[in-house]
């Protein structure tokens, strides 16, 4: 357990652990998010259905929170999908725990705030990628920036989020 990260040291007495196997999914599209979730091991992939295609659009890793903070902070059905791709330990927060703990900590509340701003930057990278780069320059700039990605997450997955097939993916990896 990653003990550095500030908002893990203030959530951590309130957590619950669960181990899950590979492919459980912890939200669906269209459900309300109720939980907060924080990994310890394992990865998490979000992705959504487009025309009954899957789509990965973001993987988390070990020290890293997860949730739809969409839908848990405005009450909003959640526009994705939350689900594990290797056997993953989280721990997780109630909603109104989380909530509770904002209410008493502006500090807390300060480093939240951070960590939707960098959730921000990720999705705001990711949509400019997708505009100017091609799918050879996004699985480049994915091996420079997450290299344990590419290690670890099935290649179909990565494809997806890249916005390819696994046959194109495939002959980039092959040049």
């Amino acid at each position: 357990m990653d003990q550095t990260h500030p908002i893990w040291e203030q959530m951590a007495p309130h957590a619950h652990p669960q181990a899950l196997e590979k492919k459980t999914t912890l939200l669906r599209e269209g459900e309300h998010c109720k939980r907060l979730y924080y990994i310890e091991s394992g990865c998490i992939r979000s992705w959504f259905n487009h025309d009954g295609k899957d789509i990965s659009f973001q993987f988390f890793l070990e020290g890293q929170f997860v949730s739809s903070f969409e839908s848990l902070m405005f009450n909003e059905p959640s526009q994705y999908t939350l689900e594990t791709l290797l056997p993953t330990k989280v721990y997780w927060i109630e909603k109104s725990v989380f909530e509770a703990q904002l209410a008493q900590s502006p500090a807390l509340k300060q480093k939240m705030f951070e960590q939707v701003c960098q959730r921000l930057r990720h999705y705001q990278h990711l949509f400019l990628s997708r505009i100017k780069d091609t799918p050879e320059q996004r699985y480049r700039e994915l091996i420079a920036a997450q290299p344990e990605l590419i290690k670890r997450v099935p290649q179909h997955y990565i494809a997806s989020y890249l916005g390819i097939t696994s046959v194109s993916l495939s002959r980039i990896r092959n040049r």
